[in-house]
């Protein structure tokens, strides 16, 4: 485990109980810097989305609230419902891996501090060339039996954890507990690999093209120069959104860009 510069072998872990993780990891996050650099953004939302009428204006918006976000890759700020991770929630991330680490270098590299739990394969070079701050990267990849604890216990100093649960559901009533930590420590749970009832936001992300592999008889030689991804965001109180998303590396920094589609005409197929 790496928190901020010390670290902990996972073989150290794999000796203690549980009760001595809880301590040693207590201690090391005593070690972690203040919140206060984090670049946190303060935006305004209405809670829904204003409904637009036929022909394009917005009817009159409910009460505007601000709520803070933690910062997320460009591209994505329309598709979210405030623009960004709003501090105190639970979301959820599930589907290609890109989307995940994006997220993190996203917050890393506006100067908050991520932990990582329970996800031994998290891509840091990808991480590093979507511009993530390695300082600012707490690495859990063994939590142990009780990865909820662990990352109970991290909320108390970081402003976004990342949950990999490995395939288990956590239970309504400890998921309530968990939501309650993060809503009061102003941080952001970001559950993976799992179920977890309640998440504010559920973001899913498939690849639907690559560039760089060639085509016809070159088909699958070449290099790989960009990934295509569409990312559907769903949650409460909010209608799902989708966008599709070029990845490219430009100067050797992997960017993310929303495709512009054109919208097409209405086909109507008529029988004569």
């Amino acid at each position: 485990m790496t928190v901020s510069g010390a670290s902990v072998t996972p073989d150290v872990l794999d000796g203690l109980s549980l009760p001595e993780r809880v301590a040693l990891l207590r201690s090391r996050m005593a070690a972690v810097p203040s919140r206060g650099e984090t670049a946190s953004v303060r935006i305004e939302s209405s809670d829904p989305d204003p409904v637009r009428s036929d022909f394009g204006e917005a009817e009159p918006k409910r009460a505007v609230r601000q709520r803070a976000v933690l910062p997320v890759p460009s591209a994505l700020i329309d598709v979210l419902p405030h623009g960004g991770l709003v501090r105190g929630t639970v979301a959820s991330v599930s589907g290609a891996g890109s989307l995940l680490i994006g997220l993190v270098a996203a917050v890393t590299g506006a100067g908050g501090h991520v932990a990582v739990i329970g996800q031994p394969r998290f891509g840091v070079l990808a991480a590093v060339e979507m511009g993530a701050q390695l300082s600012k990267l707490a690495l859990i990849p063994d939590p142990g039996p009780d990865p909820v604890e662990v990352a109970a216990i991290l909320l108390d100093g970081v402003d976004l954890v990342v949950l990999g649960l490995g395939g288990l559901s956590v239970s309504p009533t400890r998921a309530r507990a968990v939501v309650a930590r993060a809503r009061s420590k102003g941080s952001t749970l970001l559950v993976t690999d799992g179920h977890w009832d309640g998440a504010e936001l559920r973001l899913d992300a498939s690849v639907h093209g690559y560039d760089g592999l060639g085509t016809g008889r070159e088909l699958g030689r070449g290099r790989l120069r960009g990934v295509r991804l569409s990312v559907c965001a769903r949650g409460k109180a909010m209608r799902p959104r989708t966008v599709r998303l070029d990845l490219r590396s430009e100067n050797g920094r992997i960017e993310w860009h929303a495709e512009q589609h054109e919208q097409n005409p209405l086909s109507i197929a008529v029988s004569t």
